[in-house]
C-alpha cells in the first residue's frame, strides 16, 4: 500500500473497519489484509491526523476521542467515494450519464428523433439533451467541449475544427416541393432545367449557402424571388402558389399535406452530405449514439423513398 496522501480512501476504509470490528485482527480478516498491514495503515492515518485514534485494550481496541470525532467524517468520505464509483460505473455501462446532442433543423424531422427514440429504449438511464442550430455552430461547440455529438451537414471543402472527427452517415437527395395545382405536380420525376423559369424560394442570398449548393456547382442557376429561413414559411409560400423550393428527403414526412413533393431526375438531383461529428475521443454515450445513428441512417436509406 502507498502512503496515506495517495491512498487516503484506503486509510479511511481500514479505520472504519477497525472501529466497527473492535480489533485489528478482525478488521484484517474482513478486509483480506494482514494484521501488520492494518496496523501500518492505522499508524499512517494517526501520523496524518496527528492524533491517536484508537485506545489499545487488553482485548482489542476502541476509538479515542479523536477517533470518535473522525468517525462520521470517514463515513462521509467512504459514502462519497462509493457514490462516485457508482456514477463512474454508470457512465461506463450506459446506465446513467448525460449526452449533449446537437443537430440542424431538418435532421430533426426523422433521422435524429428515430435514433434518439431507439437509444432511449436501449439506454433509458442516459439523459439526452438536444439543441438545434446550423452545422457550423455545432462544430464550434464540439471543438469547445460544449457538446458530445452533433448531426451536421458540413461544407465539402471545409475541414472540421481541430479535435473534431466527422463520421459519414448518408448522402441525402433533394426533392422539389410544388403546389398541388402545378403542371408538374403529377410527374414521377422532373429535370431541373424544366424548372429554370420558376420562382424558387431559398433560405439565403448566396445560393452556395443553401440546399442548391451542389446544383449551383454543376451549373444550374435558379431564378430566386422569395427568401425564407423557416421551413413553415417556405412551405406556406409553396402552398399559396408563390414559388417552389427544395426539400431534403429526410424531411419529406414532415411536409404539409397541401404541398406535393416530386423526385428530381437522377442526373440532376442535388445531394447533401450528412455526418455525425464527435470529439476525437468520444464519450461512451456518444459512441453508442453514433452507432444508433448509423443504424437509423441505413434504415432510412433502405426504406421506401430512401434518403440516398
Amino acid at each position: 500500500m502507498q502512503n496515506g496522501r495517495v491512498n487516503g480512501h484506503v486509510l479511511y476504509e481500514v479505520f472504519l473497519a477497525v472501529a466497527r470490528e473492535g480489533s485489528f485482527t478482525a478488521a484484517a480478516r474482513v478486509l483480506g489484509y494482514t494484521q501488520s498491514a492494518v496496523s501500518r495503515q492505522v499508524q499512517s492515518l494517526e501520523d496524518e491526523t496527528g492524533a491517536a485514534l484508537f485506545e489499545r485494550l487488553p482485548r482489542g481496541v476502541r476509538p479515542t476521542e479523536a477517533g470518535r470525532v473522525l468517525l462520521p467524517h470517514a463515513e462521509a468520505v467512504r459514502d462519497r467515494l462509493l457514490a462516485a464509483r457508482a456514477e463512474l460505473d454508470a457512465l461506463r455501462t450506459l446506465e446513467g450519464g448525460l449526452l449533449r446532442l446537437g443537430s440542424f433543423s431538418s435532421a430533426n424531422a426523422a433521422l435524429v428523433p428515430r435514433a434518439q427514440a431507439a437509444f432511449r429504449v436501449r439506454h433509458p438511464g442516459v439523459t439526452v439533451t438536444r439543441t438545434e442550430g446550423p452545422s457550423v455552430k455545432h462544430l464550434a461547440q464540439l471543438a469547445a467541449g460544449e457538446q458530445d455529438l452533433a448531426v451536421v451537414s458540413p461544407a465539402l471543402a471545409a475541414p472540421p475544427p481541430e479535435g473534431v472527427t466527422l463520421h459519414h452517415l448518408l448522402d441525402e437527395p433533394m426533392l422539389v416541393a410544388l403546389e398541388h395545382g402545378h403542371p408538374y405536380a403529377g410527374r414521377q420525376a422532373v429535370r431541373l432545367a424544366e424548372l429554370a423559369d420558376e420562382e424558387w424560394i431559398v433560405g439565403a442570398e448566396r445560393l452556395e449557402d443553401t440546399l442548391f449548393r451542389p446544383a449551383v456547382a454543376a451549373g444550374f442557376r435558379p431564378r430566386t424571388g422569395l427568401m425564407a429561413h423557416d421551413w413553415i414559411a417556405k412551405l406556406g409560400a409553396v402552398a399559396a402558389g408563390l414559388g417552389i423550393t427544395l426539400v431534403p428527403a429526410l424531411a419529406a414526412e414532415a411536409v404539409r399535406r397541401d404541398v406535393t413533393l416530386v423526385t428530381i431526375h437522377p442526373d440532376d438531383v442535388p445531394y447533401r452530405r450528412i455526418c455525425a461529428a464527435t470529439p476525437s475521443a468520444p464519450t461512451v454515450a456518444a459512441a453508442a449514439f453514433l452507432e444508433q445513428l448509423r443504424e437509423t441512417a441505413e434504415a432510412l436509406r433502405d426504406g421506401p423513398g430512401g434518403a440516398g
